[in-house]
């Protein structure tokens, strides 16, 4: 399909340096299915006089006098009948010019040729309401740009409206065309819902009023070398070939790096459990390869120089150059702007994905333009990597966030062996059906060589939500586990004598999400003290529930019923000090979230579901370790996490879509005789393992690595494997 190029000519395509605009002209050259159409306030005497110059790439169609001009770009001829259209209701610039004469800060640019329309200069104090009233009783529009320029137009001509009439009569699809601005002026362009880019350097007011629209890419950099980046983003034109160095073995792919900076700080995982503390681990232990992870202004790590990361060749034009940091893993960042991050994290995966993921489908938002923003951005990843992996490289993705970059890589280099392991649920087919987008998400997770999961059950719903797809990935079970002697070792460091609990503790730690259903809790609770007389003020029910990144919006629903449950709770049974729900809606350290779990005679997990739960683990590791004061806690978990999996009824079980269980579960938990928690958490224990999450990540990039047992057209065998971790040998 051809794609256009309408772009602007001063400030945008003759903007930046003679470098930027020789490869942009070349890479056009390269590419021959791009076609060009200015868009410009030249008219054509003047458009002639840019076409001397040696690095501006011929156009094929040019809207000129502001969008009152249509010209064929072969023989700069006038269009007709498309120009008279757009021409309609112009009563000529003699009476325009007459009807305009007692507005003495109107100076007509005499040095500009111009057809169809009238061109002044303007300062921004005298754009009155006065001479915008007279020009629209004339029956024309006008347009001010740049703090300078004020054109009167025919009530038809503008840019946007000149391409418009030329793309209905030439059949273009609006998602063919990238318009390019750089001004006020380029406005009507950014109307059409094509994709756009305001060029570095461009005139604040027009990002502004384009708004925070995901189809528009806002590069740092100026003219042709913006315009360069956004080809180079949206995929339309690719690097020129150059010799590949040997690039790297093995690349991470994860949304996020191992610490973030935001308005509230600097954001590193409390834990050090989870993907992002495994991941950092496993290149500290000596993973060799690269992280990719997306970072926009104001956040993720500051790009520094490393000699880890030597990139295997100059980075495309337009993407910031790989990076990492001298303390920390090797890490290459793939730019993004604060609008692309909105779009792609905040609503695509948050409000899209995620409750799928959840088998919460009935929450889900669809929004056309979020999911572009989410193409666009799994597409830069894929780009990205491409241009550092070295050829039959590994590259391990993480989570649904990277859903489209396995089939975007897969015609990137078909070399690559590709696994994407799921941390979180993955729902039942019929579930997954409901994405509006499934067949897009199938057809990209149908080119991996592996999957991996922490559950049998996940697995065989992504398999089935496959379906008759052949071949299909190779499906692996690889539950995470966490690092057992960190805990131990902060357990250590924790005063040994506390001072006797004063109520009986029932603890959660999750962040704010409804999947953790806790509004459930809050009235499981209510119900609890409703039916037991005897533990009204003996039970506080201690929720730490840290809120979510902001721009997330996911949640506020939920937060705002949490809330106001809470305080309803809390004002029908608080008495004499005692108050039934501690509501702590705070991010706490983790040696503090340790305490918390040894002052616990009760974990309360509830998740509608769950990956994992890692806080299962990390909660039976630190009881292990030191006796707590109130004696040996129970573990209350979900069926429906891959802990519950893990541990069975060894844990006491329970399911948070049904109250009354969740009431009786909590009950006996309450009501477990101290011999029976003992033996509990010792089975729990011993269940746990002592296995290091840097060897689960070592195996699983071996289990990516590993041929097919059956080679057919892709190599990938239909059958699940569950792959235990065993513990590697320690470096020395």
């Amino acid at each position: 399909m051809s794609r256009i190029l309408v772009t602007d000519l001063d400030g945008t395509l003759l903007g930046g340096g003679t470098g930027e605009r020789r490869r942009l002209r070349d890479a056009l050259a390269r590419h021959r299915g791009v076609s060009v159409v200015f868009a410009t306030g030249r008219g054509p005497a003047s458009v002639r006089q840019v076409l001397r110059d040696a690095l501006v790439p011929r156009p094929r169609w040019v809207i000129a006098d502001v969008g009152a001009t249509v010209l064929d770009g072969t023989a700069l001829s006038a269009v007709e009948p498309l120009q008279e259209r757009l021409r309609a209701g112009w009563p000529g610039p003699e009476r325009v010019r007459a009807a305009l004469a007692r507005f003495p800060a109107l100076t007509y640019q005499h040095a500009v040729a111009q057809e169809g329309r009238c061109s002044y200069y303007l300062a921004p104090n005298d754009l009155t309401p006065e001479l915008t009233a007279s020009v629209e009783a004339l029956g024309c529009r006008w347009e001010y740009s740049a703090g300078r320029y004020f054109d009167v137009l025919p009530p038809r001509a503008s840019k946007g409206g000149a391409l418009r009439a030329l793309a209905q009569q030439m059949a273009w699809p609006v998602r063919s065309i990238l318009v390019a601005g750089d001004s006020l002026n380029d406005l009507s362009l950014f109307r059409l819902g094509a994709h756009g880019v305001i060029v570095g350097g461009a005139e604040p007011a027009l990002s502004t009023a384009v708004g925070h629209d995901p189809l528009v890419h806002r590069p740092s950099q100026a003219g042709a070398g913006g315009i360069l980046a956004a080809l180079h983003t949206l995929g339309w034109v690719t690097p020129p070939r150059r010799p590949r160095r040997r690039g790297h073995a093995l690349v991470v792919g994860y949304h996020r790096p191992p610490a973030h900076r935001s308005n509230a700080g600097t954001r590193t995982p409390a834990s050090p459990n989870g993907i992002l503390p495994t991941l950092t681990s496993a290149f500290a232990d000596g993973l060799p390869g690269i992280w990719v992870a997306a970072t926009t202004p104001g956040t993720g790590p500051a790009p520094r120089t490393h000699p880890a990361e030597a990139p295997p060749s100059a980075p495309p034009a337009g993407e910031e150059a790989p990076a990492a940091r001298r303390d920390g893993p090797p890490l290459s960042l793939v730019p993004l702007s604060a609008h692309q991050w909105s779009g792609y994290f905040h609503q695509a995966c948050k409000e899209l994905l995620w409750p799928v993921l959840m088998s919460e489908p009935h929450r889900m938002v669809f929004r056309e333009r979020s999911w572009a923003a989410y193409r666009a951005v799994n597409a830069r990843f894929a780009r990205h990597i491409a241009d550092r992996a070295a050829p039959g490289a590994t590259v391990w993705l993480h989570d649904y966030n990277l859903w489209l970059v396995p089939g975007i890589l897969r015609t990137l280099r078909p070399d690559l062996r590709l696994g994407l392991f799921h941390h979180t649920p993955f729902p039942p087919a019929r579930t997954f059906a409901a994405l509006p987008v499934a067949a897009q998400l199938r057809a990209s997770l149908a080119q991996l060589d592996w999957a991996g999961f922490h559950t049998a059950a996940f697995a065989d719903h992504f398999r089935k939500t496959l379906g008759n797809a052949r071949p299909l990935p190779r499906i692996g079970v690889h539950p995470l586990g966490i690092d057992r002697p960190a805990i131990e070792a902060i357990v250590r460091t924790r005063p040994r004598t506390a001072p006797p609990p004063a109520h009986r503790l029932v603890l959660s730690v999750e962040r704010l999400d409804y999947a953790k259903a806790p509004v459930q809790k809050v009235d499981a609770l209510e119900r609890l003290l409703t039916n037991r007389p005897d533990l009204r003020g003996q039970v506080t029910f201690r929720l730490i529930c840290p809120p979510p990144e902001p721009g997330i919006t996911a949640y506020d629903t939920t937060r705002a019923l949490l809330e106001q449950r809470v305080r309803q709770v809390n004002t029908t049974w608080s008495h004499d000090g005692w108050q039934p729900v501690d509501y702590r809606p705070t991010q706490l350290s983790f040696p503090d979230v340790v305490d918390q779990y040894l002052a616990a005679d009760v974990l309360w997990i509830t998740s509608l579901q769950d990956g994992m739960n890692l806080t299962a683990k990390e909660f039976v590791a630190a009881q292990t370790a030191q006796t707590a004061p109130n004696g040996p806690g129970v573990l209350v978990l979900s069926r429906h996490t891959g802990a519950a999996a893990a541990f069975g009824d060894t844990a006491l079980l329970t399911d948070p879509h049904s109250p009354e269980d969740l009431t009786d579960t909590l009950a006996r938990a309450l009501d477990t005789p101290t011999t029976e928690r003992q033996s509990r958490l010792n089975r729990l224990s011993h269940l746990l393992g002592h296995e290091r999450p840097v060897d689960w990540a070592r195996q699983v990039v071996d289990t990516i690595r590993q041929p097919p047992d059956n080679p057919d057209s892709h190599g990938r065998p239909d059958r699940i494997r569950r792959g235990p971790v065993r513990p590697a040998a320690r470096r020395a």
